[in-house]
């Protein structure tokens, strides 16, 4: 970077007498404002710019937009003219985050060394990263080499929120975002952003990293250990070394760009992140569904073993039907009735969900569960047997307190449910079925049909399980009665059946 004329730095300095008289023709102060200012400025040394703002005559954004007055920032060349880019250096007196006697003694050090003068100045102490980026952003705005060409961001993608304490960092990323054709909201406090991020609901977050209060790291993990998790979050810093980059990562940022890289890079991170977030967001809605958010989550950590179009794999698929259901609903008021089927199959359902089970689809008074698709584990005809002792074990805490209650008022009759499951392992098909207008993820197969006809035959408190099943549990502290072989339908051998003992 080297050092411009005596004219051209006198043209752009905060201390200059050019300076003042710029602030005169654009009237943001007066001349015996200007004459308070040199005189304060003669007692303590402060440059121009200073003392006005703390004589309250002007505020830093004000003083931003002389200085890109002085510039040329808002009067471009006139057509076939290339815009003179302003020196690094100068700027940064400009932004008053130098001074002159500092950008003297680093541009003296770059003349001896040959290194670069924005490295010089960080090592020095004189300016922070931020402080240099942002020199670096108005100085390529000021010649024009950072105008992004326009083109219309993905379809669905609209609104970006943007978090960064600095109002020129943050009005460089707007502006090329917006050409871009992005909606972008800005927030320079990051608590002000969190309080904000539902109403504002953006479709990713660039927040900066080094930020007064709360920093980039903190405010990720912030959305991502509430309801915001699913939100994307890239982190824009200058900064850009392996160690920051790993911390970003570890906090659940999406992604982590270097503010110096061009708008077009960064248009095409978010792109690549949204892309990304849109994949795993369509199958978290999907399987919420039906399984547990621990099962979830192991999906998404995953995603390319789950099959939607249909697999083979072996699962063990659990039936449980509500006995005497229905001499209760005849007896009961339709609202009383659906209340009560709600507890029950609420009961049931948190059963399959503790387990890690997925919850297939309700049938009327009962339901059915599988045990190893999406996700298969090494013990799922364990957990199946587990879900089934559980329904039991609430089924029996239920009627207790509905025996209490009828005892104590005397009203209605006591709740008499009884639940009957069936629990089967084999080879199915595994996978999403139906039309483009409603499909559902389930298994089919024998081993499913098999399933439901034990759940059918099996008595009040009992719980029928197949032979496969049980071979699978053999070691496990699981009892079993062995029965009677039993005639299925569909099948032209009696099957071997066992009771489980719970």
């Amino acid at each position: 970077m080297t050092r411009s004329d005596g004219r051209n730095r006198s043209a752009v300095r905060a201390d200059s007498p050019l300076f003042g008289e710029l602030l005169l023709k654009l009237g943001i102060v007066t001349p015996n404002q200007i004459e308070e200012a040199l005189a304060l400025q003669s007692l303590n040394g402060q440059r121009l710019g200073e003392a006005l703002i703390s004589l309250g005559y002007v505020t830093r954004e004000q003083l931003q937009d002389a200085l890109g007055e002085a510039l040329g920032l808002h009067n471009p060349p006139p057509q076939g003219l290339t815009p003179v880019q302003p020196p690094l250096g100068e700027l940064l007196v400009g932004l008053k985050y130098l001074t002159v006697a500092q950008l003297d003694e680093a541009l003296a050090l770059q003349r001896r060394t040959g290194r670069k003068l924005g490295e010089i100045l960080v090592e020095n102490g004189y300016c922070t990263y931020k402080q240099l980026y942002e020199g670096l952003g108005l100085q390529g705005r000021v010649s024009g080499r950072q105008e992004p060409p326009s083109r219309t961001p993905p379809e669905g993608l609209h609104r970006v929120m943007v978090v960064d304490d600095s109002p020129l960092a943050c009005a460089f990323v707007q502006d090329g975002l917006v050409s871009l054709g992005y909606e972008v909201v800005v927030f320079q406090d990051p608590y002000e952003a969190l309080e904000q991020v539902n109403k504002v609901q953006p479709a990713i977050v660039l927040s900066d990293l080094d930020m007064p209060g709360i920093d980039g790291m903190e405010l990720c993990r912030r959305l991502k250990d509430g309801p915001t998790r699913a939100m994307p979050v890239i982190i824009l810093t200058a900064n850009d070394n392996e160690t920051e980059r790993v911390r970003g990562l570890r906090a659940g940022a999406d992604d982590y760009v270097n503010k110096s890289a061009s708008m077009d890079e960064l248009a095409a991170r978010i792109e690549s992140v949204m892309r990304r977030t849109g994949e795993t967001e369509r199958m978290r809605k999907l399987f919420a569904r039906y399984t547990s958010d621990a099962v979830v989550e192991e999906i998404l950590k995953s995603p390319d073993s789950v099959v939607l179009t249909g697999e083979n794999r072996e699962v063990t698929t659990l039936f449980a039907d509500i006995r005497n259901f229905t001499g209760l609903a005849d007896s009961l008021p339709p609202e009383q009735t659906v209340g009560v089927l709600n507890q029950v199959l609420g009961g049931l359902s948190d059963a399959v969900l503790t387990c890690g089970g997925t919850l297939d689809k309700f049938l009327g008074d009962g339901l059915m569960a599988v045990f190893g698709a999406p996700v298969f584990r090494q013990d799922d005809a364990l957990r199946a047997l587990q879900s089934a002792k559980m329904m039991m074990a609430f089924m029996v805490e239920l009627r207790q307190r509905a025996e209490a209650e009828w005892a104590r008022t005397r009203q209605g009759r006591p709740l008499t449910l009884e639940l009957g499951i069936g629990i089967n392992t084999g080879v199915v098909v595994a996978g999403n079925i139906g039309g483009a207008m409603r499909a559902e993820y389930t298994c089919i197969g024998d081993a499913v049909n098999v399933a439901a006809r034990l759940c059918a035959i099996a008595g009040p408190g009992e719980i029928l399980v197949g032979e496969r099943t049980v071979a699978l549990l053999a070691g496990h502290e699981s009892g079993f009665e062995e029965l009677p072989p039993v005639r299925l339908k569909g099948k032209p051998h009696p099957v071997p059946l066992f009771r489980a003992l719970w």
